[in-house]
């Protein structure tokens, strides 16, 4: 808050020398304000955004993502993808993701998480009983797979995504597909993130963006959430490979990521 009043005034002082620019300064200066004041609001909503996301016991959703990559001459290339999550708390999930490089599937029914590369025909399986929100721990920690998104879906949503922001407002309203939303919009230390959360009962994520503002060019991460369901089909987390695909080691699993080998990635993540 401290720094926002700082910038306005520094607005303010701008237009004093400079009369041409007064009408600008005062609309900065007054955004600037309002978003200050409304820090607590988006808390409030973002808090709500949890709340309603931990209290789905099912949840399937479909969902386009794009990842901006900086190559090394400097260039801002991004990379679309298409896919679905179906997830039954507190122990299974089911996402894919079809982009174009990587066609994917992981399966996981609180025994044994299973990854299937689809464009390779092979799939490896592991054993790790646990819950959902365990899973997208040892995904990332151990295996690499960032997946974003996915702390939208964990039962301590509002937790994890606030651990480190150090500054958040309402910045008013948006329009996701037709439905209309809350856009809140967030600071950490090394990214800004924005989302948009469906305004009224059912306060749902629409719309997720992350900018790295500590890589050059701030590539982004966007997310759009679709068609959200809460009704999974009972073999949804079944594991049912191609009996052409070859089971292999995890070791041996093929690069899984939606960006091809041999492009600097950055954006993807908070």
């Amino acid at each position: 808050m401290k720094r926002m009043k700082e910038a306005a005034r520094g607005a303010a002082n701008c237009a004093l020398r400079r009369p041409g620019i007064v009408a600008g300064a005062l609309l900065v200066m007054l955004s600037i304000s309002s978003a200050g004041a409304q820090g607590n609001d988006a808390d409030k909503l973002l808090k709500a955004m949890s709340d309603y996301v931990a209290s789905q016991k099912a949840i399937s959703v479909t969902f386009d993502s794009d990842v901006e990559v900086i190559t090394s001459n400097l260039q801002k290339i991004q990379f679309t993808s298409s896919g679905q999550v179906q997830l039954s708390r507190p122990d299974k999930l089911r996402a894919t993701r079809t982009g174009g490089y990587r066609d994917i599937e992981i399966v996981f029914d609180g025994k044994t998480f299973s990854i299937n590369n689809k464009d390779n025909k092979e799939y490896t399986q592991v054993d790790a009983p646990g819950t959902a929100d365990q899973l997208i721990d040892v995904l990332r920690e151990r295996h690499g797979v960032t997946a974003p998104g996915a702390d939208l879906l964990l039962s301590n949503v509002f937790d994890v995504m606030m651990a480190d922001v150090i500054d958040g407002a309402v910045i008013g309203k948006g329009v996701i597909d037709g439905v209309e939303c809350d856009h809140l919009a967030f600071r950490n230390v090394d990214t800004d993130w924005q989302i948009w959360i469906e305004s009224g009962a059912r306060p749902i994520p629409r719309k997720y963006v992350i900018t790295s503002k500590a890589v050059a060019e701030a590539p982004q991460y966007t997310l759009r959430i679709k068609d959200w369901k809460n009704d999974v089909p009972a073999d949804a987390f079944v594991f049912k490979p191609d009996q052409s695909a070859k089971k292999i080691a995890i070791n041996e699993l093929s690069d899984i990521d939606e960006v091809p080998q041999g492009i600097t990635q950055a954006g993807a993540r908070k």
